[in-house]
């Protein structure tokens, strides 16, 4: 066990979770009691039971955002379950309210059936003001995301998915800034169809549809070739491998620009980034452990790297986006997250890096004015 793990079990220990709810008011007098519940709080449930749409006014409902797993796709770890997910929902929860002041709320699910989770959702769904989806299997992911937007009027973003490409897309777009290549002419091999390699691809495809995209899962590069295809991935083809080619990882990086990794560890070598065009763009983002070690990226020729890890520069970390598009759709009360949000959110960060250099394609996660730049364009 390292330190850092030894600490992090001894901080829980001590703490007994990372989160709290604390009053905004004290009940010093009767008078108190009376106004904050009963019989005052009557006189606040008969008006919204008259304005319901005015919950958001009177509620904490306008600040509060439901952090929802079932603990099948923790990352790094998998399948574990509920009750081992919790402290990543607790974790999750402390970064809204440090990052953007937002109360929220994890809640794990003891269940793996989609209509199940997405009616649990709807059910409880009066209770927020927005639901975050995470650590959710795929394919499954996909579908209870999008039947909880057709069925809710408050937003709903699966965060494994949707903030992971949009803090990808900034960095490919400081990237190609500092390499000096238009990505609309771009090769763009991404690795993983799962959650968030669908995302990444979709975003990338509505941010610069002329950019070639080639999709590879375990078996190979995704093409109209194959028979084993699911449903996702069916519908992926459609943005993805223009020319229909087949085969592995390899013939895909022929002439890439751009190396996406949302797979696993030690996928690609040295002699695959050779392979790729001059001045490679590497994102190696499986954790905790890349799919090539930076330094030897670096010493096989790769331009710019990326990791999702702390320890190495160019941290693609989701924490950069969701604090501000949910702290956005609260204060703006916007019903649906959008593709447009997501790349106005997207370019908003790769904004805040004034003067990208291949050390620095990403802004701080402690950049004090993120939050607000992003929330500000969620409306």
């Amino acid at each position: 066990m390292t330190n850092l793990n030894k600490k992090a079990i001894e901080k829980h220990f001590q703490l007994k979770g990372k989160i709290k709810i604390e009053s905004k008011i004290k009940l010093k007098t009767k008078n108190d009691l009376s106004i904050y519940y009963s019989p005052g709080v009557g006189a606040v449930s008969k008006l919204l039971m008259k304005n319901p749409k005015k919950s958001k006014d009177y509620l904490w409902t306008n600040n509060l955002v439901a952090v929802i797993s079932d603990g099948s796709a923790v990352l790094g770890l998998g399948d574990i379950g509920p009750i081992a997910a919790m402290p990543v929902m607790e974790g999750k929860c402390l970064l809204f309210k440090h990052f953007a002041n937002i109360n929220a709320i994890p809640i794990v699910l003891d269940c793996h059936d989609s209509n199940h989770i997405v009616q649990t959702i709807l059910d409880i769904a009066p209770s927020f003001g927005a639901i975050n989806l995470e650590d959710i299997a795929a394919p499954k992911c996909f579908y209870i995301e999008d039947m909880l937007k057709k069925k809710l009027s408050i937003p709903v973003m699966h965060d494994d998915q949707h903030g992971t490409a949009i803090v990808v897309l900034a960095g490919l777009i400081n990237s190609f800034k500092v390499i000096e290549k238009n990505i609309e002419n771009s090769k763009i091999t991404i690795v993983g169809a799962g959650a968030a390699g669908a995302a990444i691809t979709k975003i990338i495809h509505k941010f610069s549809p002329s950019t070639e995209l080639i999709l590879v899962d375990s078996r190979g590069i995704i093409s109209s070739h194959r028979s084993d295809l699911n449903e996702t991935k069916r519908k992926l083809l459609k943005i993805t491998n223009p020319n229909n080619i087949n085969g592995d990882l390899k013939f895909a990086l022929h002439n890439s620009q751009v190396f996406i990794g949302v797979s696993k560890a030690n996928l690609l070598t040295s002699t695959d980034i050779k392979l790729m065009n001059k001045q490679p763009i590497i994102f190696a983002l499986a954790n905790p452990d890349p799919e090539i070690n930076p330094k030897l990226a670096k010493k096989a020729g790769a331009a710019i790297v990326a990791t999702g890890r702390s320890d190495y520069p160019n941290q693609i970390n989701n924490v950069l986006a969701f604090p501000g598009i949910f702290r956005g759709a609260l204060d703006n009360h916007i019903n649906k997250i959008t593709d447009d949000h997501k790349i106005l959110a997207a370019e908003a960060i790769a904004a805040q890096v004034k003067n990208p250099s291949i050390n620095k394609i990403i802004p701080s996660v402690f950049d004090k004015q993120l939050v607000n730049v992003i929330a500000r364009l969620i409306k």
